[in-house]
């Protein structure tokens, strides 16, 4: 099996769309820090509960740790619940 092709996974997460969603995502999280739900360093995570993280409305968001919000897999075939 070979190695991680790390100039690739870079050039993935530079693309425009991914950029977008990861802005998107730290919106949600200074969302959040400034309602004083989350601190800088607290170990926690915001989930987006329909995984959409361009819905950064109040009904889609919530804090949880980050084992809970990493722990599902990311494919097709698997849901958030």
């Amino acid at each position: 099996m070979a190695g991680r092709n790390y100039k690739r996974e870079r050039q993935l997460q530079s693309t425009p769309r991914e950029l977008a969603r990861n802005a998107a995502r730290k919106k949600a999280r200074r969302k959040l820090e400034a309602a004083g739900k989350v601190k800088k360093g607290d170990g926690k995570d915001v989930d987006h509960k329909n995984g959409n993280p361009h819905d950064n409305s109040k009904k889609n968001l919530r804090v949880t740790t980050k084992k809970a919000n990493r722990s599902f897999p990311r494919n097709s075939k698997a849901g958030k619940k």
